[in-house]
Formats: structure tokens, C-alpha cells, sequence
């Protein structure tokens, strides 16, 4: 029988003054349980001041690593930077604060085997499990997950922080939207726009990665904050196509959602957990309606604040 060899992925990580970060980051990619010779590692830094020569250059050796720069242009247009050099058949895309689990790999390249043309997003896990912030955004992403990709082989949204492309259709409908900035919902326009061009999302929870975002009070309403203005430009960009408005969820959307802390954690957390969701929607509602004047204003471009 003639053996298989497991498809070549290039990992794509967008990056900009975290130098910390990308290396647990990268130490994550070096303990990945799949063949040294199958993966490379693309990191994009994306104008930052801060060198990342010497943090790269640890993993020389333990990874097939490049570093690439560019100037400052936001995420979107770093991860795109980063395909335009990728070698591998798929994509997989992650964030310098995230560290995949070592079966990462192995569990994509399985939905790749059964599903080669399809989008595959994992399943991201909050890190820092003493930050109540952290835990209620990342709360946010799991309700939304259950929402929108209660079938799995038929999933509607994934982060970009862990998801992953066939390389071809990944470049054939164009990437990620350079519109977008900041982190904040070019990953939701770009799943959108792959179900669009007829193309399925699987959703893999064997695929995990970790994510570190240490959030304060301040931090969590400017990151939900930016996540409005974010919906309002996709709002944009899908009017722009001629598609019609992404409709209202129904009421019991938003009830479940304010449930879904006391069913998912246990203790004394839940009520607070569910004012910060509370908390969460109105900043976003917030960014989307001053989101025409942010659109008018949006120069260099900007991570959300850690």
C-alpha cells in the first residue's frame, strides 16, 4: 500500500511590537507533532519599532522559519504578506498571543484529508483563566461558536487565530480585506465571503490553540468597542457586493447569550461574567454606530489594545 505523505501546511502569524508573545508563540510551533519537513512558519511583522531578528532567530533549526516586514498595514494585510511567500498546499492562520496544542496540525490535516476544499477552524480556548475579561471575551467567541456552528460540517464563522485555508482558494477569492485595519472582523467578512463564493467551513474541535489576551476593564470595552466599528465596515463591504443586510438576530439570540455564562462555568463567576456580556454588546453596538466617522478617521493601522 502506498503511503500517504501528510499535506505541507505554511503557518502564518501577523505580529507587531510583542516580541514576549511570539515567542511562547513559537515555542508552541517548535513542540507541533508533525513532520519537521510538512510545515514551515511565516512570521509578518507588521511595522513594529521592536526587532525580531534575535526571538526568530532561537527557533532556526528547531522550525523552517522566515521572518518577513512590512509596513504597518494591520493584520489583514500582514497575513496576506505572509501567503504571498507560503510554499504550502494549506494555510494556517494564528496570532502571536496563541499557542496551538502539539496535535494542532495533525487534527487539520485529518479535516483537510476528508474535506480538501473546504475551510477548517479549530477551536480556541482562553489561556489566562484569572482574568475574568479574558475569560468573558473568550466566553463571547464559544456562545457564537455554538450559534453559528451548532453543525459542525456546515460552520458559518471562525476566527482568524485559528483557522485554515486550501492555499489555491485561499488566493483565488482574493485573501484577507486590507479594509480592515485593525483586528476586528476581517476574519467575519472573510468567512462570509468563502461561504458566498460556495465553498463549505468544518469546524475541528480536536484542533486547539490557546490564546493569551490579558484584557482590563479599559481594554475589553476598546476591544469590543472596535469590534462594532469592524461590523460596521462588513456591513459595508457586503453592501458594496450587492448582498443584501446581514438580518437581526431574534431576541432569544441575545437571552441565551446572557444565559450561556451559568451553563458554561460553575462558582460565584457567572453573574459577572453575564454583566461583562451585557457590557461587551453595548460597546460594540457603540462602535458600529460611530463606525461611519472611525471609517473617515482610520490612519496608521492599529492592533486592539492588549
Amino acid at each position: 500500500m502506498k503511503v500517504v505523505d501528510p499535506p505541507i501546511f505554511s503557518i502564518v502569524i501577523p505580529t507587531y511590537n510583542r516580541p514576549a508573545q511570539l515567542a511562547v508563540c513559537l515555542q508552541a510551533c517548535a513542540r507541533l507533532d508533525y513532520p519537521r519537513d510538512r510545515f514551515e512558519v511565516i512570521v509578518v511583522d507588521d511595522g513594529g519599532t521592536t526587532p525580531l531578528d534575535a526571538v526568530v532567530a532561537r527557533f532556526h533549526g528547531m522550525l523552517t522559519i522566515k521572518l518577513l516586514r512590512h509596513e504597518n498595514a494591520g493584520p489583514a494585510a500582514a497575513r496576506n504578506r505572509g501567503v504571498s511567500e507560503a510554499r504550502g498546499e494549506f494555510l494556517a492562520f494564528t496570532d502571536d498571543d496563541c499557542a496551538p496544542e502539539s496535535n494542532w496540525l495533525r487534527a487539520l490535516a485529518s479535516q483537510f484529508g476528508a474535506s480538501p476544499d473546504c475551510a477548517v477552524g479549530g477551536q480556541t480556548l482562553n489561556a489566562l483563566a484569572h482574568n475574568i475579561y479574558s475569560e468573558a471575551s473568550q466566553l463571547l467567541i464559544s456562545y457564537l461558536f455554538s450559534y453559528y456552528n451548532a453543525i459542525p460540517r456546515a460552520a458559518r464563522f471562525f476566527p482568524s487565530n485559528n483557522l485554515a485555508f486550501p492555499a489555491e482558494r485561499f488566493r483565488a477569492i482574493g485573501g484577507f480585506d486590507v479594509t480592515y485595519t485593525r483586528a476586528a472582523g476581517e476574519d467575519r467578512e472573510l468567512c462570509d465571503r468563502w461561504l458566498h463564493c460556495g465553498y463549505r467551513m468544518v469546524y475541528a474541535e480536536e484542533a486547539v490553540v490557546r490564546h493569551a489576551h490579558d484584557l482590563t476593564f479599559r481594554t475589553f470595552m476598546r476591544q469590543h468597542f472596535h469590534y462594532g466599528c469592524g461590523a460596521f465596515c462588513f456591513h459595508q463591504i457586503r453592501a458594496r457586493r450587492g448582498l443584501h443586510s446581514i438580518k437581526v438576530e431574534p431576541l432569544s439570540f441575545y437571552i441565551d447569550m446572557l444565559r450561556f455564562p451559568f451553563v458554561s462555568t460553575h462558582g460565584l463567576r457567572a453573574p459577572s461574567l453575564m454583566l461583562l456580556l451585557v457590557v461587551a454588546q453595548v460597546a460594540n453596538a457603540a462602535g458600529f454606530f460611530w463606525g461611519g466617522n472611525e471609517r473617515k478617521n482610520m490612519t496608521p493601522a492599529r492592533y486592539l489594545p492588549r
